[in-house]
């Protein structure tokens, strides 16, 4: 730093670097930004005009969810029936049981990557992790291919993470972390006075002009781009979106992080939030496997449940697509521990409203929930059929800075007979 400091002095291209290493070191600003026109198209019919992706980090049990067996392999679980003749759910899901009409669930996912980091990564971005690039997940590519949806709310939100990003594609379009559903925007309130602050933006416009102009890119830009909406969120009365405190239902999504996140969800797309993802941890169940599904599916059922229900009331389930989604299942095998290890030959994730198919088994797997038996679905295919659902062009190219073309959900395909 003293060494960036001592470019400040009398002479004219010392102070020029020195502007462009402050900017760099403020703003995050590198060469490595792309610049990426916008490309704004819909595809005709899509039913899906918001989507909130319900992420169960950690890998959720497909035995004692979504597709229970008969035997030794359920442990101490159990199935119980659903209105639909052959759509059967784990004994603590009788929330979700009951609105089987409502859901499609895929028995048939399968993937090769074993490891948390790993699995979450191409479940949430459909590309394996490299150490070379980073991948957006679904709010970067839908704002990036089908174009801002508002003035001030962002296109998309992170529930449950303190911080996020766009990937290779351009930091405007980074989802707005919220950590705590119950806390609304963190730090809203400005450390110094409007107009000290106003200043500073000011000098961050005009930085990000100099770099866009030296290097002819738009990365400062984007940068610059991306702390305008935040101020302009932050002056409005839109930050009230972020409010649950006034909910009336908000004891029927239950206290937990998971229901508090689902309301916010329902609340911000009532609002036009495009995407809005909620990230659940707590489903690694090495030891007690029991104890852990007595705690958690609770939880997953009755705010599941909730927001289906009042997504229907409020006339927002035909355009709002819910999706469940894990990085792996559990194996059928119980543990000496009483636990369930990583397996992700076979497991399960749901879809809902947003055009899709309600009361529908999509693939299946032997009777041991070992191997996946018919229809089997890729985390790429997931996100492939959650992106025709939404009307996203899966053919569209976007370069990322080293000019490699990238599609949304690299080339999945999509289950279009899961679409009525």
């Amino acid at each position: 730093m003293d060494h960036i400091a001592s470019l400040a002095g009398n002479d004219c291209q010392s102070r020029r670097l020195f502007m462009e290493m402050s900017a760099k070191l403020s703003l995050g600003v590198s060469l490595s930004v792309p610049f990426l026109p916008k490309n704004i198209k819909a595809q005709e019919g899509a039913s899906a005009k918001s989507l909130i992706y319900i992420y169960l980090s950690g890998g959720m049990t497909h035995l004692d969810t979504f597709d229970p067996k008969r035997g030794d392999v359920m442990g101490n679980s159990e199935a119980i029936d659903s209105p639909v003749d052959n759509m059967k759910f784990g004994s603590l899901l009788p929330g979700l049981a009951s609105q089987a009409e409502k859901l499609a669930v895929i028995n048939s996912m399968t993937s090769t990557n074993g490891a948390h980091e790993q699995g979450q990564y191409i479940m949430r971005t459909g590309y394996e992790k490299r150490a070379t690039i980073v991948h957006p997940t679904v709010g970067p590519w839908a704002e990036r291919l089908l174009g801002k949806r508002g003035e001030t709310l962002p296109d998309s939100v992170v529930i449950g993470r303190s911080t996020s990003n766009a990937g290779f594609m351009e930091p405007a379009l980074s989802p707005l972390p919220i950590a705590n559903p119950s806390g609304g925007v963190p730090n809203t309130d400005l450390i110094v006075e409007g107009d000290r602050f106003s200043r500073r933006m000011e000098m961050a416009n005009k930085l990000g002009q100099q770099f866009t102009e030296k290097f002819k890119y738009a990365g400062p830009d984007s940068y610059v781009e991306y702390y305008n909406q935040a101020n302009k969120l932050l002056n409005s009365n839109a930050l009230n979106a972020f409010d649950i405190s006034g909910e009336s239902n908000r004891a029927d999504y239950g206290e937990s992080r998971l229901g508090q996140g689902c309301l916010l969800a329902r609340r911000l797309v009532e609002n036009g939030v495009r995407v809005v993802e909620v990230i659940s941890g707590g489903w690694d169940m090495h030891v007690d496997v029991q104890t852990g599904t007595q705690s958690k599916l609770p939880e997953l059922d009755t705010a599941v449940s909730t927001l289906l229900k009042d997504l229907e009331s409020r006339g927002l389930l035909d355009s709002t697509m819910v999706a469940i989604g894990t990085e792996f299942g559990r194996t059928p095998d119980i543990n000496m521990n009483a636990g369930r290890d990583h397996y992700p030959a076979a497991y399960s994730c749901v879809l809902a409203g947003g055009g899709v198919k309600g009361g529908t088994v999509y693939g299946s797997t032997d009777g041991s929930g070992k191997k996946v038996k018919s229809d089997p679905m890729k985390p790429e295919d997931f996100l492939a059929t959650i992106g025709h659902g939404m009307g996203l062009p899966l053919e569209e190219k976007v370069y990322s800075a080293t000019q490699r073309p990238f599609t949304f959900a690299n080339k999945g395909e999509p289950a279009t007979k899961l679409f009525g």
